[in-house]
C-alpha cells in the first residue's frame, strides 16, 4: 500500500505542477532545461519505478490499451495533464507486456545494441525528423510532455517504452534494477543537456537508454551471455 500511496501522491503532484506551471513567468532556456532534466523527468520516471511490481501482471495488453484509450479521450477533452500520465502508463504496461516475449536476456542485450543505431537515422535522417519538423501535432500525440513556466520538453513515447522493458528486464533476469533506473534517467537528462548545449532540435534518446542498461549490468550480463547461447531460454 505504501508504494501505491507514493505513486499516486507523485502523480497527483505532477498533474498539480502542470496546471500550475502555465500560469507562472516565463524562465530562461537553461533553467528550464535543468528543471526538466534535474527534477521532472526524474520524479515521472519515478512513477515507473513504483510501479514496477506490475511488470509481470496479467493483462497487460488489456491494461495498456485501456490507458491509451483514456489519453486519447482525456487529450480530446482538452485534459492534457492526464492525458500525459495515461500515455505513460499505457506505454510503459504495454513495454512490460512486450519484454514477456524475450526468453533470455540475450535478446535484451540484442536490441540495447540494435535500437541506438535506428533511432540515431529515425531522428537525423528518418520518420522522426519528418514528424518533428513537419507534423509537430503528430509528435505532440507521441510524446509525454514536461511542462515548464511557458514551456514545454517532449521525449518519443518509443523512448518510455524502451525504458520499461529495460528496466523491466532488470528485474526478470535478476540484474540491478535501481543501478538501471538511474542509469536510464540519467542517460535522458545527459541526452537533453547535450542537445541543448550542442544547440540541436533534438539527440536521440534511445542510444543513452541503451547505456543506462548496458553499463551498470555489463559484469552480470557479460557472465549470463558466456553461459547461455542466443535461443536458450532462461531456468
Amino acid at each position: 500500500m505504501g508504494r501505491l500511496a507514493a505513486l499516486l501522491a507523485l502523480a497527483a503532484a505532477l498533474t498539480v505542477w502542470s496546471a500550475l506551471a502555465t500560469e507562472l513567468d516565463p524562465w530562461s532556456l537553461w533553467p528550464s532545461i535543468l528543471l526538466v532534466a534535474l527534477v521532472l523527468m526524474p520524479a515521472t520516471f519515478a512513477l515507473v519505478w513504483l510501479a514496477l511490481p506490475l511488470w509481470n501482471a496479467s493483462r497487460l495488453l488489456l491494461l495498456g490499451a485501456a490507458c491509451v484509450l483514456a489519453a486519447v479521450v482525456t487529450s480530446v477533452l482538452g485534459l492534457d495533464s492526464v492525458a500525459n500520465t495515461c500515455k505513460l502508463a499505457g506505454v510503459t504496461l504495454l513495454g512490460w507486456w512486450f519484454l514477456s516475449y524475450f526468453e533470455t536476456v540475450a535478446w535484451v542485450v540484442l536490441v540495447a545494441a540494435i535500437i541506438p543505431l535506428v533511432d540515431a537515422y529515425s531522428v537525423w535522417r528518418g520518420p522522426t525528423k519528418t514528424i518533428t519538423e513537419e507534423h509537430a501535432q503528430v509528435f505532440d500525440a507521441l510524446s509525454i510532455s514536461f511542462v515548464v513556466p511557458a514551456g514545454t520538453a517532449q521525449l518519443g513515447l518509443p523512448d518510455v517504452l524502451f525504458f520499461a522493458v529495460f528496466l523491466g528486464a532488470a528485474v526478470r533476469f535478476d540484474l540491478r534494477p535501481l543501478a538501471t533506473w538511474l542509469g536510464l534517467t540519467g542517460g535522458l537528462a545527459l541526452t537533453m543537456i547535450l542537445a541543448t548545449w550542442l544547440d540541436v532540435s533534438g539527440l536521440p534518446a534511445l542510444p543513452a537508454l541503451s547505456l543506462g542498461f548496458l553499463v551498470p549490468n555489463a559484469d552480470l550480463l557479460w557472465r549470463r551471455l558466456r553461459r547461455r547461447p542466443l535461443g536458450e531460454s532462461a531456468a
